[in-house]
């Protein structure tokens, strides 16, 4: 798995490495087929987590489990598509909005992991380079999957503050093309949420193709 923490080539001055570059691609193909509400989003980004875990693992523990809990958390988007009858023979599952108790627990908890997973890195200095900023886009990536995979509109709101932070801490950390994929996944985000939000309020749009 060396190769993977390789050079790719250098674009602007900034060295892309094989690891960030396939793992945020196909991160970004996952992001797009959850815009589609297609099942086949959740393969490609325990895909994508599987390889950043093999570029981690054996140098960057706590990048490495990171990852181990973000392909967790896809086998069960999986499983929560594939059941309840929601989808169709297409993967695709209708969408709705949170409740005002399922958010005040997304937020709590959301709130409550970053602070324990911030003090986690801490105390372990070797397993992530900003504690505090790091906890936050792992824990706040784990709660947009976890909204995305009981259909929640507020997935999209989720990842959105995930890139506020994302962005800026990607390009400081030397990750390029991490950076420049979450102003992508930025743009994506915005067309998303509008698509989902729009099928909340006309179910019609429910049955056509997406």
């Amino acid at each position: 798995m060396n190769w993977l923490n390789s050079e790719a080539f250098t674009l602007f001055g900034q060295h892309i490495i094989w690891s960030d570059m396939v793992g945020n691609i196909l991160g970004l193909a996952a992001l797009t087929l959850g815009w589609r509400r297609s099942v086949w989003t959740w393969p490609v980004q325990f895909l994508a987590g599987l390889i950043l875990f093999g570029a981690f693992f054996g140098h960057l523990t706590g990048s490495a489990g990171k990852q181990v809990v973000v392909m967790l958390v896809a086998v069960f988007g999986w499983w929560q598509w594939q059941r309840g009858g929601q989808g169709g023979a297409d993967g695709h599952i209708a969408v709705r909005f949170a409740t005002w108790r399922e958010r005040g627990a997304m937020v709590a908890a959301a709130a409550a992991g970053t602070v324990a997973v911030a003090l986690l890195f801490t105390a372990y200095p070797t397993l992530s380079w900003d504690p505090w900023p790091d906890a936050y886009i792992f824990v706040g990536t784990v709660v947009a999957m976890y909204a995305q995979a009981r259909g929640m509109v507020e997935f999209w709101f989720a990842w959105l503050l995930v890139d506020l932070v994302g962005v800026p801490l990607n390009f400081a950390n030397g990750y390029a093309f991490s950076g420049f994929v979450y102003v992508l996944y930025g743009a994506l985000v915005l067309w998303g949420m509008r698509d989902w939000w729009l099928r909340t309020r006309t179910p019609a749009l429910e049955g056509a193709p997406a």
